[in-house]
């Protein structure tokens, strides 16, 4: 790879320090070309000539039914995979320039190969196609932990701290939720129950980040450890020994009129249970909170430069410990998809790592909640894709496909989706 070209200082004037010079990074380019070249060889060029995918749209509930879509199997991989390519030379282009690209560019580009991907897989397989409205209601449902993980790491770190343990909320708010919804026999106490678990470790992490000042990553790791040693440990010992404490309880669903009968939208929007919805308001309702109020104003603040926001009277500690614990209760929230959502027992360790993909799609997100949603869809898609390529008979080990999402979490983190800046303050504790 060759070395970063970097420009000159250039003088602002007569006495002005030099601006900072700029460096173009290729990381991005380089990386998603990459993925693209081997989307188009193995994809593209694999498949063979004159067989077709189909895909299936219409479900028995739409007022309106879409016929299924068969397309040229080759030519549709190929013609993906060159669009990723394509992507990939913009972002090249945009560095060129200094300039970022959106947040919508991963997620296409993600959509295309994953696209290419399909379109392979279902080639030349009489009698099987691809449910496409399954797959995307699907991978609206198993984004639902992500979306609520990343909201609760950006509502943080916008305010300074870094949640490292949002897998540990993840998994208290699960536990939590599957104890007390089946105590009481309604799944509904679970969703009540879910934020207290995930709140409590919130709180925790934020006494030691503000109040002892330790290292908030080390901190974040120790309580994931501390609530999946305590949650497995109540498992083995009260759970088991109790199973009228861990009875499979799922929240029915709720099919909102009309809306539902839309196709492709309505079954994928509109045919959800209570939780899915109350992410669709956490998203708009933190969206504005944090960027058109100046409750968000004061919260970024602190996250930005907390000395002057405590120049003008904002209590920083306070904010943190506050937004902290608001964190860890929307991700004790998502905890309860595991279990009541999902109308799944508890059992040890099945967050399986939902929290850090939480961490990546924040990053991606670009530490916003409309950018999080965003990425989180992108790593949802990703594992319903695993699923419906097992339907359909795909010649892919199930243990590679399981390994998508944890891929996409790599390249999200090792920054070749695009450089993201987080907020300045973050990990620095507040001393006056």
């Amino acid at each position: 790879m060759s070395a970063p070209v970097v420009d000159a200082p250039v003088a602002q004037g007569p006495g002005a320090s030099p601006a900072a010079p700029r460096t173009k990074s290729w990381k991005a380019s380089i990386g998603l070309g990459v993925t693209a070249l081997v989307s188009l060889l193995v994809f593209g060029l694999t498949t063979p000539s004159g067989v077709q995918t189909t895909f299936t749209i219409a479900t028995s509930s739409d007022f309106v039914h879409l016929p299924s879509l068969t397309v040229p199997a080759k030519a549709a991989a190929v013609t993906l995979s060159l669009i990723a390519l394509a992507l990939a030379g913009y972002v090249a282009f945009r560095a060129n320039q200094y300039r970022k690209v959106g947040i919508w560019l991963p997620i296409v580009f993600g959509m295309a190969v994953m696209g290419a991907l399909l379109a392979w897989a279902g080639a030349d397989r009489s009698g099987t196609t691809i449910q496409l409205t399954g797959l995307l209601t699907s991978s609206l449902f198993l984004a639902v932990p992500l979306v609520f993980g990343s909201l609760a790491g950006t509502l943080c770190e916008r305010s300074g701290i870094i949640n490292i343990a949002i897998e540990g909320q993840l998994l208290a708010g699960a536990f939590l939720a599957a104890l007390l919804a089946s105590m009481m026999g309604n799944a509904y106490v679970g969703l009540i129950a879910a934020p207290i678990a995930g709140g409590l470790v919130g709180w925790l992490l934020a006494v030691f980040a503000t109040k002892y000042w330790v290292n908030q990553i080390v901190v974040g790791v120790v309580l994931n450890l501390l609530v999946l040693g305590l949650t497995s440990f109540f498992f083995s010992t009260l759970m088991s020994d109790n199973p009228s404490l861990n009875q499979p309880l799922g929240l029915p669903r709720v099919d909102i009129p009309l809306l539902s009968s839309i196709p492709v939208i309505g079954p994928v929007l509109f045919k959800q249970n209570l939780l899915v919805y109350i992410m669709y308001a956490a998203v708009i309702i933190l969206q504005i909170m944090l960027f058109k109020s100046r409750w968000g104003l004061r919260v970024r603040s602190v996250g930005e430069h907390p000395k002057a926001a405590d120049t003008v009277g904002i209590k920083v500690n306070r904010t943190r410990v506050r937004n902290t614990v608001l964190g860890g209760a929307i991700a004790g929230l998502g905890g309860a998809f595991f279990t009541v959502a999902s109308g799944l027992a508890f059992g040890k360790e099945m967050t399986a790592g939902k929290g850090y993909i939480a961490l990546a799609a924040m990053i991606l997100g670009r530490w916003s909640p409309k950018g999080a949603l965003a990425a989180a869809l992108l790593f949802g898609f990703a594992d319903a894709l695993r699923v419906q390529l097992g339907i359909i008979g795909s010649d892919i080990p199930s243990q590679f496909l399981a390994m998508t999402p944890y891929l996409a979490t790599i390249f999200a983190v090792a920054g070749l989706v695009g450089h993201s800046r987080p907020p300045a303050a973050e990990g620095t504790p507040y001393k006056k």
